[in-house]
Parts: structure tokens; sequence; C-alpha cells
């Protein structure tokens, strides 16, 4: 059965991977809270993803950047100017809506369309609004959330909180031109919160307005974008399937026409995942060229030149940009896990998680826990695992059958149960989640029956 998201949001919730931001308070639309399983799920992603692109290569170097930063970063970006939504207004209700999404619920596609050109697709549908108003007025959008720095606010202290990750990145090129002086190609890597101010978050954690985001800015010679392109391409692959464990079928290639392009990108290709939503993007990858290191260094006076090693010869590097987003994959990973299947005669829902990624590697549990013989030799071994996985879990609430099922659910890999057996010959019980099979396995064997399984 594929998991719908329904499924998805309410297995989220229960079981404390994701919730419903300042839910007491009715919630914040197009925020959301990370519980201690999906914490701990994220961060196994963003640190599989870090020694993947960065500590396992020569080439890149990692960064961490300020939210806040100088407006005229934006401007030079052309943040300020171009990063826009396209917003309609219910007459009636006064209430805005996203333009290409009004159009995309009502079957139409808006790909390729300019403003005027989705407005005249409303009128040419008589679209309504989803309250079953006329609609009016139509305009552009900018979705930066706007601040101030200071006591005073005014023009000369507004500022923006970050809409991408790139442009920290951008703008410490020089710094680590400075401090490194790397040779060609090299990357500049970070991974942190993007605010955007969307007009209409939906789909659980896929479209909100906090987010994060991995990405990699990778600096070549321009006459090399097309080699480097295709090795950066192949390694996104192996990446969505080898690493995170989604299914070839799943993923999907787009290949972006130059109209539908962002401003500063000469080739783009999205990474797009079959979600309970429909095929969307999970990650992409554009040819930048030296759109930004230009535009920073006219609007900051600042040379963004790489000057060859033992030559004379300088150039402004251009760019190749892999952009993964973090809640798209945690959500990712959770639909490709979500599976329902029968045990016994009885329905269960497990999350059949890669064993890499997995909040909860082992969950270890006495028989019974009004025994204290049972206890003791659980805790002991307990604590053998725990120093060895770290990610276990002590579990002795409900009978062993509901214990499964909950470790089932949350994804699991192993359950160790000390029984009255393991009393007289030290073995204990060693459940797989996927095939339900147990095994016996000494106490003093655990690591190591773990570390191969």
């Amino acid at each position: 059965m594929k998991a719908t998201l329904e499924d998805i949001v309410s297995l989220a919730k229960r079981r404390g991977f994701i919730y419903q931001g300042s839910e007491i308070y009715g919630g914040l639309a197009g925020t959301w809270d990370y519980g201690p399983l999906g914490t701990a799920l994220k961060r196994n992603i963003v640190n599989l993803w870090w020694k993947t692109f960065v500590e396992d290569r020569d080439d890149m170097y990692g960064i961490d950047t300020a939210i806040l930063m100088h407006p005229r970063v934006w401007q030079a970006s052309g943040h300020v100017a171009t990063f826009n939504d396209p917003l309609i207004e219910d007459v009636k209700t006064k209430k805005r809506y996203r333009l290409d999404h009004l159009l995309e619920d009502n079957g139409v596609n808006p790909e390729g369309m300019n403003l005027e050109q989705m407005v005249a697709a409303v009128k040419e549908h008589s679209l309504k609004s989803p309250d079953g108003n006329e609609l009016g007025t139509a305009g552009q959008f900018n979705l930066m959330f706007r601040t101030h720095i200071g006591p005073v606010e005014d023009e000369n202290s507004a500022v923006y909180l970050r809409p991408e990750t790139a442009q920290g990145m951008f703008v410490n090129f020089r710094n680590i031109m400075d401090s490194f002086y790397p040779d060609l190609p090299f990357g500049i890597a970070q991974h942190g919160r993007n605010f955007r101010n969307e007009i209409s978050p939906r789909d659980f954690v896929f479209r909100s307005r906090e987010l994060e985001i991995m990405e990699l800015e990778y600096f070549i010679r321009p006459d090399h974008w097309e080699v480097e392109f295709e090795k950066l391409l192949e390694e996104q692959r192996d990446w969505y399937t080898n690493k995170l464990g989604l299914a070839k079928e799943h993923i999907h290639e787009h290949e972006i026409a130059e109209a539908d392009r962002a401003h500063y990108s000469k080739r783009t290709v999205d990474f797009e995942y079959d979600y309970p939503i429909g095929q969307k993007e999970i990650g992409g990858f554009a040819y930048r060229t030296d759109f930004d290191l230009m535009n920073h260094q006219t609007t900051s006076g600042k040379s963004m030149e790489y000057i060859v090693k033992g030559s004379n010869e300088r150039f402004v590097p251009h760019v190749l940009e892999p952009t993964f987003g973090i809640d798209r994959h945690v959500l990712a990973v959770l639909c490709e896990a979500y599976t329902v299947d029968e045990v016994e005669g009885n329905e269960r829902v497990v999350l059949k998680l890669p064993a890499h990624l997995a909040p909860i590697k082992i969950a270890v549990s006495p028989l019974l826990k009004n025994k204290p013989e049972l206890v003791a030799k659980a805790q002991e071994a307990y604590a053998i695992l725990k120093k060895e996985f770290g990610a276990v879990l002590w579990d002795d609430n409900g009978n062993i059958g509901k214990r499964y099922r909950r470790q089932d659910e949350i994804g699991t890999p192993y359950c160790v149960t000390i029984d009255f057996e393991t009393l007289e010959d030290n073995t204990v019980t060693v459940r797989n989640r996927d095939t339900t099979v147990q095994d016996r396995v000494r106490i003093d064997d655990l690591s190591i029956k773990l570390k191969l399984a």
C-alpha cells in the first residue's frame, strides 16, 4: 500500500517525528517543529551528506554563514528585484493566493507562463477563488522576510532573513581564496536555515516558510563546465539512490527549459521524487555561470578573480550548484520507508528505513519488567550496545508484541529481548524489523552480529 500524505502526517505526529509549529496556540501556518525522532533522522541525513560531499572529498571547504547579511548582497544577487511569486486576490474576502498554485489546483499547467498569461488563463477558464468568489488584482510578491537591525526602524536599518544559503558562500569566496588558495576546481559547502515568505505554504514540510537546505558552490574553469557538470550530476544520482535509499523508479530528472530557468542559470536539472502529492522537486542542480561572483565584484568593488598558480592567468570562475532540500529529503525518506504488511494475520505499519538513517538503531527490552533478574541482564546488554552504537533505546513499556509494533513503526532495525533463557546461557533474542525473523545471539557477540547484519 502506497502511503498517503495523511498517513505520513499522522505517523510523524504520533511517533514524535514532526509536530505542527506553535500547536498549543492553534499552530502557525508554514512552520514545523521536529520531535526527537525527526531530529535524529534529519541529523543522520545531514551528517551523511556532509561526509559524502565534504569530508570524503579533498576539494571541498565547509563553512557556516550568518542568516542576516548586508542588504546589498540581495541587491547584487537579484533577489530584491526578481525573487517573486505571482499573487492574486479574492475580491470579496481580500485573501491572496499563489496564482500558479491556483491554476495547478484547477488542472491548468502554469509552467512557462508569465504573469499576464496566468491572468489570461484565469479568465479563460472562469476560475474562482477557493472560497468560490471572483478573482481580482494580480501582482508579483517578493518572498524575502524583511526585518530591521538596531533600535530605529527605517530604510537604513532594513535587512532580510536569507532566502538561500548560496550567497553566504559567494561572499566568502575571497576569504577561502586568501586562507587556503585552493586549486580549481574546488567547492564551498554549507547547510542551514532559510526563510521564504510563502503565500500559501502547504503539503506538510514540503513547502514551508522556514526551511533547511544543504548546498554546494563548485568553482570551475568556464570551459570545463560541461565535463564537471556531468561528474556532479552522476554523484547526485548516487546520493539519492545508494546513499539516501530512494528507489530509482521514484527519482526523476527534469531538464528545465530555458524559459523556466532561474535568471542566473544556463542549465538546470531538477531531481524530483514521487511524493504522495505527485512528482515534485527534492533537489536541483544549476550551472550559474559567473553571474553571482561578477555581480558581487561589480557591487562591492572587490575582485572575485582567480589567479592560476605560477602564471598571470586570471578570470572569474564559473559555478555549479547542487542544492538539496533537507525537509524534502526527510519527507521522501519517510514516504519511501512507509510500509503496511501483515504479520501473523495482523496488519502492521513499519518504516523500512535504511539502517544508517534510522533514528534508533536498536531497542533493548527485558521480556518482563517486573522481574529484577531480567531487568538487570537487559541493562547489561543495553550498556554494551549503547556504548557501541549510541542510538539505542530502552523499551519496557507494554507487552513484547506491542513493543515490537512500536519499534517497527519508528523504523528501528533490530530489537534485542532478554528472556529467561538468557539467564541460563547468556543468549538473547535479536529480531529483524523487516523480516521479523528472530535469532539467538550471545550477549558477548551482539556488537559483531549487529554490525555484520
